[in-house]
């Protein structure tokens, strides 16, 4: 089995960026820190009103992956507004399609294969088209995992604010049950599995030793948290760790 991937997410380091208009902290920089830290990608999620990444930050950043030997770059967001432009310009990696609205706050759940597969279904083909890897964000429904994989996904990432909520509760095994589950039924459909949204230094090594097979996990919030305290390159290395001793 394949060990688990850190994909560092940098939407909050351009956020912080974008308070003021001197290019502070520098996105570029942050993820060569990263990279040279050993995680094994970048991910952004370019949103419309450009309140994270910006689009001559895609385009500088999937430069900045490709000069690091193995590295990936993951470009997440809605399909439906805009995301397939960078995709096509910059051919990433993986392109991991959310269903966020416009105006949301963070995304917050996966998608409903039920009501939007049938606009998927042409998305999906089109990265295939590009050679780009094609991962769904889904709830943990391991009855939805079947039909992720016809529809033409490479990958689901599964959704884990349920899972952060919960953990230190009474209602941690049983989340951690319904992971496990979806994994397992994502593995089943032949599909990779990824994971995030609020992992974190402490709930993430739980998470790994119960969920099967993760490929990659996506850290932004917690990850730049912690640079705060101790710095990009050693926040980093701390998940790495952390990734290590749960395999």
């Amino acid at each position: 089995m394949a060990a688990t991937q850190l994909s560092a997410n940098i939407n909050k380091i351009a956020l912080l960026r974008n308070t003021r208009t001197i290019g502070i902290p520098d996105v570029v920089r942050a993820a060569r820190i990263a990279l040279d830290a050993g995680a094994h990608g970048i991910t952004v999620h370019p949103r419309p009103d450009g309140r994270h990444v910006r689009a001559n930050d895609v385009r500088e950043l999937s430069c900045v992956v490709r000069e690091k030997p193995g590295a990936e770059f993951n470009i997440e967001g809605n399909p439906f507004h805009g995301l397939l432009e960078f995709v096509r310009q910059v051919r990433p990696a993986q392109c991991t399609l959310v269903p966020d609205e416009t105006g949301a706050f963070t995304s917050d759940h996966g998608w409903d294969l039920e009501r939007d597969g049938g606009k998927l279904e042409a998305v999906l083909a089109e990265l295939k088209a590009l050679k780009v890897r094609a991962s769904l964000f889904m709830d943990p429904v391991p009855a939805a995992m079947d039909a992720a994989a016809r529809l033409g996904a490479d990958r689901v990432e599964l959704y884990t604010e349920p899972y952060a909520r919960a953990f230190g509760t009474p209602g941690q095994h049983a989340a951690l049950r319904r992971y496990a589950e979806s994994a397992r039924a994502a593995q089943g459909a032949g599909l990779g599995v990824n994971a995030g949204h609020d992992l974190n230094l402490a709930n993430l090594p739980v998470f790994l030793r119960a969920v099967p097979g993760v490929l990659e996990v996506s850290i932004g919030h917690a990850l730049v948290a912690d640079a705060l305290e101790m710095g990009l390159g050693e926040a980093v290395r701390r998940y790495l760790e952390i990734i290590r001793q749960s395999a």
